[in-house]
């Protein structure tokens, strides 16, 4: 049986459990798991990071630790016992490990390897803190380590902040938030600002010198000198290198390194060096020979020199190289680093060229303790410690130090009897008084041990030596007494013997007479002449003589050897020798009592070093004479003491303070001294007032905190020796010096004097005397003494008066104090501190101050109220609310308001003062309760302070919910405040329903309470989808989802507020449906109800909810640009989801209601709008320009204007889809798309507003500018065709108002257009049908097929790969046949993908003969609704001879919903029309094609349009040599068989025309085979030969003579190629024959249009292509004849029967393409026609600037900037113009016969216009039998236009009949395009095109304006009507 367990509640798995049994769960090694159930050796639980499903596993696999329990139930949650740290590291580790692998995937390598080491390390810090055998400190350490690894991953990871407390993370309920704030901030500071250290010390490791070759050892002295003040200021260090010149002890490495230490800040600069002496040990001369001397001398041999400074710049890591330089006199070697410091370069050289002295070297930065801990490797071989010569910035106690450095200066010896001068060497020896060497006491540098003695080095041949060789004596303290130190000076012969002769002799004592210690300063000592070595050996003779000539001037006798002398310089460093006698006479006061005064008075002057040296030692000789003398020298004592005290307060001897207080409470025995202490005290207080000098009364103040100790110490002693006696007479002292402090601190000053000054020292020192007294006197008489005390401060001072923030440092001091922290004191000090503090946050005066002083007030209460003093805490809460709570919201409000300092330090403090104050008002709030807060609002007197406080309050919150309130990783924080907003919400909705509801209704209360509402929503830190599981479990099991929480109080406050919700609506509806877009079902469900009443409500007011839909459109547009909602988010309003009893879903709810139909239809609407506004967001979302951005946003469009009518929104996704186009370099597209705009604007000076980057301007100008944008556009389309009819409507409107030259720039602008139709070379592209299957796809494309035009140059292989990439998860489909349902409905991608083919519908210009090629290649790719694709099949039995009998095409027609090219580059199939064509009409269709190809070549050939006649060579041979091989006699076989005939009787006329065909196919070869002949070059004579040879069986095997032609096909086939029929500008001949006999040409079939341009003849081979290969030139011109493999293809050119499998789709290869030349010959204009990707449904995406659309190009003058005269100023590129661009649509016109006599719907150069302009209603002139407009621009001819009738002279009539019914002039039947379509036509103008909101309204006083120079425009157009063109759209041409 399944028993809940009681201990068995954690554990973790050891091994795997595959969980192959019933209702087994799967586990692996390392998860962690919580256990509810065990039975029989199992378990049932879950795993923790997968709560959500249970199952059961062995017990055996589980490794159980303890854990705690809370909430012990179904809700239990469990938590590990084990150390937070490890528990921290365990989870944060699961968390990185799967961002770990992110990383990876997101190839961040450097972050991923780092990651990987930094989790290693952790695993290892991890197992030693496991293992339980390391002492605390270690574990400390590693914790240390463990946690600073912890924040660097969260840091790199993007994760939260921890706040943590000795290493644990802190519980956030557990701590006030002031406090939480104060860790979090500490911890974010500490990653800004690293701490600055104070002492610096350098690392110096020697590595050698570098090419040294002198065969001699080498001894190298370091030591670090400021070459400012020309001293050294270390000790040497001391490394002897051997004869190679690497150190000699290679293998101990601390032989070769030193630590200079004790650096400060201030020798960190440039003229501080590292400085390098190196002394070679060698014969006298280098290079000398061996036998002259064996002795070994020490010499000077070099220098090397290194800035300190350049440590800071430099990577200490590598090696220094430093340059050794040499004296060029050696008597200079003393002062040689200053020279090459000094770059004095005469006085020194370098020493050798590839010389140099290699070490390394690193500041390290710290105390040396932390230097230790940091840098444990440099201390694990005892490293030598180079000191610094004196005491460091630092002075530390218990220090003991005790070195005496003797320098060796110079000399001035006497040659002595000698030619040249003496090779002097000194050896420095320490002499007991006996005579006795000292051993190991001379020590050269720290880098050895002490000797006996010390040799010099030598100078050659030098009677004045100079030597500057320091060497350190560490004397013994005990030794000091009877030593001298003794200096022997010796000659160094050169010769063989070598010998040194000792010649003289110095002495100096270390200890005088007196006792004191040898003084600091240079000593001039007497040379003592020494013939022979034994007599300097008497130390008891030579002891009685003077030792220097100060000694023997003092004493009177007269000088010896005057001409010899030796000088030293001498420096103590000792923490127990001193060598001032004023201060060993004070000392000895008791013996010389007759000094006492004296010594008092000189002890100011004594340098500090010497006095905390004898510190415990000069305070007992101080109080000694005090308790003796009290009453003489009293008064020098207590001065004496204050020096010392002040003293203390240096920062060089700020550590000694701890010595003070060791010897207060141990050492001092004065215990009567606190009466002459306090009397002396207050003495100096009561002069206060009336004194003029306040310097030692300010000094006394000063160190009154440690004259209060003495006092109180002296007190417990005497109480303690005296049983307590006098206890009465101290309190009575004590208060009467209070009372004194109380009248001076009283006094006012004006302005600032001495006085404040004073009472600021005073101040400062309080709060430590105020903890004394304590120790004496009960902690509630000490409160009142502080409480009076602050309160006799003046309350009003000067602003800048310095007394002001020391007062605030006091009161801050005070709070942190036991005075506070104590609850009995503390309700006695706080109403003052809150007086004082309450002022100064009024005046806006010391904010940081103010906010650390009630961040220590809130953080204390905070303490004491989880305590048994929790009532207590309470009335102190309220206390400070009372008095703090409206100032501290108006300081945040005043702070957060104010601009941020520039400044880096005043930015950050700006940062705490504010992160303060909230988190002190965060505390406040999380420490009221319900009835504190029903009590401090009920205190407010009125409505009015009550309202002020309370929007005061959610302006504050508003602030705190601020994504920049906080960093963005101090998620706990957000997550605290989140908790404490919505909790004093909760607290403060009952007073706004009792104070402001019913008559009391205020709206900007509820209103900001709405608006706090949603803003909580939608703050980040709660959106709990985008957290990691762990992460949003412990929210939730923390705080809960807050959301839902605050959304039901929104809908309990909304229902409250009953009539008062209209004033609501339709303020409020964004702001809810703001709410709604948050991803969290409960919370969505929860907003419905108050749709369904905004709803209810305004129907009730106006009948209708047109507001509410209006406000709900325009906020869900806004809401989901900025990213926000999901896919569910449309399910909002019909889903039914039962949430709160009687409110289901809002459609649900709706149906209930009387006005269902209408609530339906709006949620309807709504929810499509958001399918599409979801889809444009997704595609908008990837960044990347393809056609699914320009297909999102042609939806969305369409939506805005058919069927919500929203015009504003409508004309800004027009400017979207507009830049989308731009950026992908779609212009044809684009200006298409800018047409739309232009559309809606009129010929009218209506004024519009500023809008969308246009400025302010009549709408005339707007629509002009719009013009010249879209026939920019166009041109760079080359799209010249649609410019023409925009530069007409344009210069119809200049000619209007007389602007002409503006009319001829049009003009000459229209004329170069012509030329670039006729002069350049356009591409034609390819059309692709696309299918999009399975839901997958954004609902726009979703099962829906399109057409799509292709980019220049893209064939299908290219386009399929293109879109495969832009939907890298679709599956291409494979065959053409139509998905199935299982395809449509799955959940995946499908593209089918195939190439078709553009049907051109009614353009009278491709049926006109002699129209050139370059005009008519326009209209077969443009304007295209329909578009066909052939798929051929056998129906029937196949005949295997002849399969052309059964061979059927099945054509399929796709319609458009609209013509390509349009607002996209894709447009969604509106129809599908499906025929099949039997083999008959099959066979005629081809062969009519090639005829009519065969036609097209010929009359190239004859007018010399081609370069060659390659192109009808490789035509008539594929047909001649097809029709011999059976092309032409299997038709005949299969159709004109005698059993085909009586078997389809119906198909007699086909059979006829199909004869017909034949023949005329064989006419048509003749006449071409003629005209070959004449142009076919010598070299190709053999294949024309071959060719009429063919031909001849052709015409036999078809059995025709040339005489039986019927006359019908005797009609010339040429076409006119330069014009039209009526003005051919170049003579031909007769097209009957070559000779040029003329006959009357008459239609034939061969001149009806090719209806299948794609299909391939039956006459064509592959021999053909093949040529057309090898020559470059594609079959024709004329793209009619590429056509798509169709069952002809490969039956009539190789009689091969033809496959049924190539119906997948028509190879793109066939069609014809530029040669190479061409291409290279265009490639100007092919750059600005980068490739297009217009898709089926929408629009296009590319970067572009979104200023380029806004600026139009303006028309000027050419003459001056265009070289030719006769074009319009265009822009540099190619081919475009330097203006806007528009497209048309031109629409088919009827196929009436008398259609020849119309013009083509295009103009062309040659037709004529009225002079009226395009104003009729012919489609002759205006391209449509109506006038139509589209329905936004609303305009009609008869309501605009004024017209003039044309001229009698006319080409065409004044009037037209209109097309009826029946005729199809204008393709429209059943099509119906969108009403902001180009092709509408039938709906009037409105009178008001554009928005209210878009338009400026008329001024109302217009006489007041001045006239223009001009007619006015809106003038003439109403009082002198003028010929106008109509508006002509492109959909209309």
């Amino acid at each position: 049986m399944w028993v809940p367990t009681e201990h068995e509640k954690y554990g973790v798995v050891l091994a795997n459990f595959r969980g192959l049994v019933q209702f087994g769960l799967p586990l692996e090694i390392g998860d962690t798991v919580q256990i509810l159930e065990k039975c029989e050796g199992w378990y049932r639980g879950f795993i923790i990071k997968n709560p959500a499903i249970k199952g059961i596993f062995p017990s055996c696999y589980i490794h159980l630790k303890n854990a705690h329990v809370k909430n012990k139930g179904q809700f239990e949650t469990v938590i590990p016992t084990e150390d937070s740290v490890i528990t921290e590291m365990t989870l944060s580790l699961r968390d990185w490990g799967v961002m770990w692998k992110q990383l990876y995937v997101k190839n961040e390598g450097e972050l991923f390897h780092r990651l990987w080491h930094v989790m290693n390390e952790i695993l290892e810090l991890r197992q030693q803190a496991l293992v339980g055998h390391l002492t605390q400190d270690c574990i400390s350490t590693i914790k240390q380590h463990i946690t600073a690894r912890l924040d660097w991953g969260n840091e790199q990871l993007g994760l939260d902040l921890v706040p943590r407390r000795d290493f644990s993370m802190v519980d956030p309920d557990n701590i006030s938030v002031t406090e939480l704030y104060q860790l979090m901030e500490r911890r974010h500071r500490r990653k800004e600002l690293p701490v600055q250290a104070s002492m610096h010390h350098l690392f110096v490791q020697m590595k050698g010198l570098m090419s040294a070759s002198l065969g001699e050892d080498l001894e190298a002295f370091l030591f670090v000198y400021d070459s400012r003040e020309s001293r050294p200021i270390s000790e040497r260090f001391l490394v002897r290198l051997n004869k190679q010149g690497v150190p000699s002890a290679a293998e101990k490495t601390e032989k070769q390194c030193t630590l200079f230490v004790d650096l400060g800040s201030s020798d960190l600069r440039k003229d501080v060096y590292v400085v390098a002496h190196i002394i070679r040990i060698g014969r006298m001369v280098a290079g000398e020979k061996k036998s002259v001397c064996n002795t070994q001398y020490r010499r000077p041999f070099g220098c090397a020199v290194i800035s300190i400074a350049d440590l800071l710049t430099l990577d200490s890591k590598d090696d220094h190289l430093l340059k050794v330089y040499a004296c060029n006199v050696e008597s200079e070697w003393f002062q040689i680093h200053d020279n090459v410091i000094r770059k004095v370069s005469s006085r020194y050289s370098l020493v050798g060229s590839n010389a140099g002295l290699s070490m390394s070297l690193q500041l390290l930065h710290g105390d040396m303790e932390q230097i230790r801990k940091d840098y444990m490797r440099i201390f694990t071989r005892n490293i030598s410690i180079t000191k610094r010569l004196g005491f460091a910035d630092i002075i530390m106690p218990g220090e003991i130090r005790n070195d005496l450095y003797v320098t060796l200066e110079k000399g001035e010896f006497e040659k002595g009897g000698k030619s040249v001068a003496r090779n002097v060497e000194v050896s420095v020896h320490v002499l007991g008084s006996d005579g006795e060497t000292l051993k190991d006491l001379v020590c050269a540098g720290s880098g050895e041990l002490g000797a006996e003695q010390h040799h010099s080095f030598v100078l050659y041949h030098s009677n004045s030596p100079r030597w500057a060789e320091q060497i350190k004596l560490p004397v013994p303290l005990d030794l000091y007494r009877g030593l001298h130190i003794r200096f022997e000076f010796r000659h160094c012969s050169t010769k063989e013997k070598g010998e040194k002769k000792i010649f003289g002799f110095s002495f100096v004592p270390l200890m005088q007479e007196d006792g004191g210690i040898l003084s600091d300063g240079t000593h001039e000592l007497l040379v003592h002449k020494c013939e022979d070595a034994a007599n300097a050996q008497d130390v008891a003779r030579y002891l009685r003589l003077p030792h220097s000539k100060a000694q023997v001037t003092g004493n009177g006798q007269p000088a010896r050897s005057s001409k010899e002398s030796f000088w030293v310089t001498s420096f103590l460093c000792s923490t127990k020798l001193t060598q001032n006698g004023c201060l060993l006479d004070l000392l000895r006061w008791r013996s010389q009592p007759e000094k006492i005064a004296d010594c008092l008075a000189k002890l100011k002057d004594i340098d500090g070093t010497e006095i905390v040296k004898f510190l415990q030692d000069t305070l007992d000789t101080l109080f000694g004479i005090l308790d003796q003398n009290s009453q003489r020298y009293g008064l020098k004592v207590f001065d004496c003491l204050v020096y010392i005290i002040n003293l203390l307060q240096d920062s060089k001897f700020q550590h000694f303070k701890p010595v003070m207080n060791t010897y207060i409470e141990d050492h001092f025995a004065g215990a009567l001294s606190y009466r002459d202490l306090i009397k002396l005290l207050k003495w100096y207080i009561d002069r206060i007032i009336d004194a003029e000098h306040h310097e030692q009364i300010q000094q006394v103040l000063k160190a009154a905190e440690y004259v209060f100790k003495y006092i109180v110490q002296s007190r417990r002693l005497y109480a303690g020796a005296s049983g307590g006696q006098g206890e009465e007479e101290f309190r009575c002292s004590v208060h009467e010096l209070f009372k004194s402090v109380h009248l001076f601190l009283s006094h006012e000053s004006k302005g600032i004097s001495p006085i404040t000054h004073t009472q600021a020292v005073f101040l400062r020192s309080f709060p430590t005397v105020c903890c004394e007294l304590l120790k004496v006197f009960l902690v509630r008489e000490v409160a009142v003494l502080a409480h009076d005390t602050l309160g006799s401060l003046p309350v009003a001072a000067h602003t800048d008066c310095p007394l002001q923030a020391v007062k605030l440092q006091c009161i801050a001091k005070t709070v942190e104090s036991p005075l506070y922290t104590n609850q009995e004191s503390r309700c006695v000090v706080l109403p003052v501190i809150l007086r004082h503090l309450q002022l100064h946050m009024q005046e806006q005066r010391d904010l940081v101050m103010c906010a650390h002083i009630l961040t220590s007030m809130l953080s204390a209460i905070t303490k004491d109220g989880t305590g048994s003093g929790e009532s207590t805490a309470t009335e102190e809460v309220n206390i400070i609310m009372d008095s703090m709570a409206g100032v501290l919201l108006r300081t945040i409000l005043e702070v957060t308001n104010c601009p941020q300092p520039a400044g880096t330090a005043l930015r950050l403090q700006y940062q705490d003062v504010t992160g303060e104050f909230v988190a002190c008002l965060l505390t406040l709030l999380r420490l009221l309760s319900d009835k504190d807060y029903q009590r401090f609002l009920s205190r407010f007197p009125s409505k009015e302070e009550l309202m002020a406080f309370l929007l005061q309050l959610f302006t504050v919150f508003e602030i705190l919910i601020r994504p920049d309130m906080f960093p963005k990783d101090w998620t706990v924080m957000q997550l605290v405040t989140s908790n404490v907003i919505i909790t004093t919400l909760l607290y403060l909705s009952d007073a706004l329903k009792k104070n402001f509801l019913n008559d009391k209704f205020d709206f900007k209360v509820w209103e900001s309470y709405f608006y706090l509402a949603v803003v909580f929503i939608n703050q980040q830190c709660l959106q709990l989808e985008k957290f990691p599981p762990s992460k949003r479990k412990k929210v939730l099991e923390k705080y809960g989802d807050m959301r839902v929480m605050i959304g039901c109080e929104i809908l309990s406050m909304w229902q409250s507020l009953e009539e008062h919700k209209l004033t609501f609506i339709p303020g409020m509806i964004g702001l809810f449906l703001e709410a709604t877009l948050v991803p969290q079902p409960d919370l969505r469900n929860v907003m419905i109800p108050i749709f369904h009443d905004m709803m209810d409500s305004e129907l009730s007011r106006s009948g209708n909810f047109k507001q509410v839909e209006t406000k709900l459109i325009d906020k869900l547009d806004s809401l989901m640009s900025e990213g926000k909602g999901d896919e569910t988010y449309k399910e909002l309003f019909n889903n039914i989801i039962p949430l709160f009893g009687p409110y289901p879903s809002l459609l649900k709810k709706i149906e209930s209601e009387t006005w269902r139909e209408s609530g339906v239809s709006l949620i309807t609407t709504v929810t499509r709008l958001m399918e599409r506004l979801l889809d444009y967001r997704d595609c908008m979302k990837i960044g990347e320009m393809d056609g699914k951005n320009i297909g999102g946003t042609v939806n969305l469009l369409n939506f805005y204007k058919t069927e919500l009518n929203k015009e504003e929104m409508y004309i800004r996704y027009i400017h979207k889809l507009y830049d989308l186009h731009f950026k992908a370099q779609n212009y044809t597209e684009a200006a298409y798309t800018l047409l739309l705009y232009d559309e809606l604007l009129e010929w009218t000076e209506r004024p519009l507003r500023e809008f969308l980057g246009y400025p302010m301007q009549s709408e005339w100008q707007r629509k002009e500018c719009l013009h010249l944008t879209i026939i920019h556009n166009f041109d760079r389309g080359k799209c010249w065709e649609n410019c023409i009819i925009l530069c007409r409507e344009l210069a119809n409107q200049y000619e209007a108002y007389y602007d002409y030259r503006n009319l001829s720039k049009m003009r000459m602008m229209e004329a170069s257009l012509y030329d670039k139709i006729m002069n350049q070379q356009r591409l034609e592209p390819e059309f692709f049908r696309i299918g999009f299957y399975g839901k997958k796809f954004p609902f726009f494309l979703r099962n829906k097929e399109f057409v799509c035009r292709g980019n220049d140059y893209e064939r299908l292989e290219a386009f399929q790969q293109r879109m495969l990439s832009e939907f890298p998860h679709a599956i291409a489909m494979q065959h053409a046949n139509p998905p199935d349902q299982t395809i449509l409905q799955a959940e995946a991608q499908y593209l089918q993908i195939y190439a078709v083919s553009p049907v051109p519908e009614g353009q009278d210009v491709l049926q006109r003969d002699g129209v050139p090629n370059n005009i008519k290649s326009f209209y077969k790719v443009n304007h295209i609704w329909k578009f066909r694709y052939d798929r051929p099949f056998h129906k029937g039995t196949k005949d295997k001879e002849n399969e052309f009998k059964s061979l059927w095409v099945e054509r399929t027609t796709l319609t458009l919903a609209q013509s390509l090219p349009g607002i996209s580059r894709w447009f969604e199939v509106d129809k599908r029309d499906l025929v099949e064509m039997s083999p008959l009409e099959n066979a005629t269709e081809v062969i009519e094609n090639k005829n009519l190809q065969l036609r097209t070549l010929i009359a190239q050939c004859q007018t010399r349009q081609m370069q060659n006649s390659n192109p009808l060579t490789m035509c008539l041979n594929g047909v001649i040599d097809a029709a011999v091989n059976g092309g032409l006699a299997r038709y005949q076989e299969a159709f004109f068989a005698k059993d085909y005939i009586a078997n389809h009787p119906q198909d007699s006329d086909k059979i006829t025309r199909l004869r017909e065909l034949m023949f005329e196919q064989a006419h048509i070869l003749e006449f071409g085979l003629a005209v070959h002949e004449k142009f076919v070059p010598h070299d190709m004579r053999p294949l024309h030969k071959k060719l009429v040879d063919q031909f001849h069986m052709m015409r036999s095997s078809l059995g025709l003579q040339p005489q039986e032609f019927p006359v019908l096909v005797r009609a010339s086939p040429m076409h006119f190629a330069s014009g039209s029929p009526r003005n051919c500008r170049t003579p031909v001949p007769n097209a009957i024959s070559p000779d040029g006999s003329r006959m009357v040409m008459r239609r034939s079939p061969l001149t009806y249009p090719a209806v299948n341009r794609y299909s391939s003849s039956s006459l064509s081979s592959q021999a053909s292509n093949e040529v057309s290969n090898i020559t470059g030139q594609s079959e024709s011109s004329d793209e009619v004849f590429n056509m798509q493999p169709s069952p002809s293809t490969s039956s009539l050119s190789s009689n091969q029967s033809g496959s049924t499998h190539v119906n997948s789709s028509g190879p793109s290869s066939n069609r014809a393409s530029p040669l190479p030349s061409d291409k290279h010959k265009h490639s100007r204009d092919n750059l600005c026609l980068s490739p297009r990707d217009r898709l089926c449904t929408g629009v296009f995406p590319s970067p572009l600037d979104p200023t380029a659309r806004t600026i139009p190009l303006q028309i000027v003058d050419s003459t001056s900037s265009r070289p030719e005269p006769n074009l319009p100023t265009l822009e540099k590129g190619a081919g475009s113009l330097g203006l806007g661009t528009r497209s048309y649509s031109p629409m088919p016109t009827n196929k009436s016969p008398q259609k020849t006599s119309m013009p083509p719907l295009t103009p062309s150069p040659i037709d004529g216009l009225p002079p009226g302009g395009l104003v009729l209603n012919s489609p002759a002139r205006s391209g449509s039998c109506s006038s139509g407009i589209s329905s936004l621009s609303r305009c009609s001819v008869s309501e605009t236009c004024g017209m003039d009738p044309a001229p009698s002279d006319s080409p065409v009539p004044l009037t037209m009949p209109l097309p009826t019914l029946e005729e199809p002039m204008v393709r429209r039947g059943s099509k119906t395009p969108p009403p902001y379509s180009v092709y509408e036509r039938n709906n009037p103008r409105r009178a008001t095109p554009l928005p209210h909101s878009l338009s400026v309204p008329p001024a109302v006083d217009a006489s007041g304006l001045p006239p223009k120079p001009h007619l006015n425009r809106s003038l003439r157009l109403h009082s002198e009507p003028r010929p106008r063109t109509v508006p002509r759209k492109v959909s209309q041409l």
